[in-house]
């Protein structure tokens, strides 16, 4: 029997230990990312000169599956949708009278957000800050009849790389297809600010939020590496837009636990868009503050 107990004292003396390391390393986290933004805020200021940066995130903002907003529109185009993706049927849901005219009206506000006039393959990749080439897509199987290379101008070649849409089907079906998909969080035009921020989200993960005094920018950049290793990261700004052009944005309180901070942004032309902070509350108070002149709800403190 004294066997037993000094078995089963080991395993319980390890079970305690390793919960005690597991709320040491938690409280260590929660420590680092409470005490300051500051690495951070000098990796970014020098990409915005004549900025002052407010706030940098912590973690990526995310684009959720739902909006309540677009609940009633979901129920309505759920019976007329069923289970098909026809693209017809996607752009007579989302009002699209010319799909070619709609891609191209979907270029302009991304070129808008990217800072740049995308250039033909990765030139314009590169020019709107994507450290990495687009992905090759695999080659169809032999025993299948080779697919047809969609015809593109050197702009639109450019926008399909950048967001690593297929080579092998025209960019408005795909472009639909997004936009139905994600219609409860946004505004459900991608034409649109809101539709242009969306796309970069649906894109790149790890994407943070930053605000300055005059602008919104969406970020690449990494997570903090850990206290022992060296701080490798090199952020790029994917997308901006000046704060003249938000109208308000709605900030809602924690939801699940600490960790996701809802808002909802609306600007000028009219569009919206939900994201989801998953943030401390001192990385959330942060981001508040650095909004604070624009109008919109608040949570409660």
């Amino acid at each position: 029997m004294s066997g037993e107990r000094g078995r089963l004292g080991r395993f319980t003396d390890a079970v305690l230990g390793g919960a005690r390391a597991a709320r040491d390393k938690a409280r260590e986290l929660r420590d680092e990312f409470r005490t300051s933004d500051e690495p951070e805020r000098a990796l970014v200021a020098p990409l915005l000169p004549g900025q002052e940066l407010r706030y940098v995130g912590l973690g990526p903002v995310r684009a959720p599956q739902t909006h309540k907003a677009g609940r009633q529109l979901a129920d309505v185009m759920a019976d007329e949708f069923v289970d098909s993706l026809d693209p017809k049927v996607l752009f007579g849901l989302l009002n699209i009278v010319n799909p070619v005219v709609w891609v191209d009206a979907v270029l302009t506000p991304v070129r808008m957000a990217a800072g740049v006039l995308l250039l033909p393959g990765n030139a314009g990749a590169l020019a709107a800050g994507v450290p990495e080439a687009a992905e090759p897509e695999p080659a169809p199987p032999q025993q299948r009849a080779p697919r047809v290379v969609i015809p593109l101008t050197p702009e639109q070649e450019a926008f399909r790389a950048l967001f690593r849409l297929s080579l092998y089907r025209p960019l408005a079906d795909q472009l639909a297809e997004i936009a139905y998909r994600r219609r409860f969080v946004f505004s459900g035009d991608l034409a649109t600010l809101a539709g242009s921020l969306l796309l970069f989200l649906e894109r790149y993960t790890g994407t943070p939020l930053a605000v300055t005094d005059t602008h919104l920018h969406l970020l690449r950049m990494g997570p903090r590496p850990d206290a022992d290793r060296p701080d490798r990261r090199q952020p790029r700004v994917l997308w901006s837009v000046e704060r003249g052009r938000v109208a308000r944005i709605d900030s809602e309180g924690g939801v699940g636990g600490l960790t996701r901070f809802p808002s909802t942004i609306f600007f000028d032309d009219g569009s919206w868009i939900r994201i989801v902070n998953p943030a401390t509350r001192d990385d959330q108070s942060r981001f508040l503050t650095a909004i604070r002149e624009l109008a919109g709800n608040r949570p409660a403190s």
